[in-house]
């Protein structure tokens, strides 16, 4: 049903792009099951609080979780964008589709744990956190998110170049070309950006690894750069 209903809006919101895949198939009930386990993960292992001190803690993990399970949701919004407006269920889309929810399914964890320690001074309070770090941890802990940042982001990269190699079969027009370019360009965009966070977390001292999360705070600017030139590209290209 939400699937259908961004389709809708899809739709009005971007009339010059034939939405190609309205009906939601089997490929992508899969991956709602998948998204929907990923994020009962994220929440399976918290107990029923014992006290109210410890009833407290597993309220203060809210803003943790939220951001996890937001992280989630915005990967869920691409892969349906991109099943809307091409409506490819071949073999290749299907493995790659496959390989994306697998990297969801493994980096659940890695992700609870990340954001549940940044927080972890807020959850559980000063000096009292129960996660046990040592030197160079965390900066090996932001490269294994780096790297599962940029595997997704590739992945959607080459999901768009698939579609962009069936452009006539898919009948893409060109103004159609033009976004799937720029969805091309925008996972490369985003993949940089991981590459960057995981040098940082690899190069600077452990004082100083927090940079490397920062750095994903470019997210942001460098999209509104890139959306400030395409767009000014795309107006040209309808007045031509």
């Amino acid at each position: 049903m939400f699937r259908k209903e961004i389709g809708k809006r899809l739709e009005t919101k971007n009339p010059s792009f034939h939405l190609r895949g309205k009906e939601v198939m089997r490929v992508e009930a899969f991956s709602d099951a998948v998204f929907a386990f990923a994020v009962t993960l994220l929440i399976v292992s918290l107990e029923v609080p014992k006290s109210f001190e410890e009833l407290l803690i597993t309220m203060r993990g809210f803003f943790a979780f939220g951001i996890s399970f937001l992280l989630l949701m915005i990967i869920w919004y691409e892969q349906n964008i991109f099943f809307r407006q091409y409506g490819l269920h071949d073999l290749v889309t299907i493995a790659l589709n496959c390989t994306l929810i697998f990297l969801v399914l493994f980096y659940v964890y890695p992700l609870k744990f990340l954001f549940t320690l940044l927080f972890s001074d807020q959850i559980y309070g000063a000096g009292r956190s129960p996660f046990i770090m040592h030197k160079g941890d965390m900066g090996n802990l932001m490269a294994i998110y780096g790297m599962g940042f940029i595997s997704i982001y590739l992945l959607f990269f080459f999901m768009y170049l698939h579609a962009f190699r069936k452009r006539i079969q898919l009948e893409l027009n060109t103004l159609e070309l033009f976004e799937t370019k720029s969805k091309l360009y925008k996972s490369l965009v985003m993949a940089c950006i991981g590459v960057l966070s995981i040098v940082l977390a690899k190069v600077l001292p452990d004082e100083m690894t927090g940079l490397s999360g920062i750095s994903y705070f470019l997210i942001g600017p460098a999209l509104f750069i890139f959306y400030s030139y395409r767009g000014r590209r795309k107006r040209a290209l309808c007045f031509e």
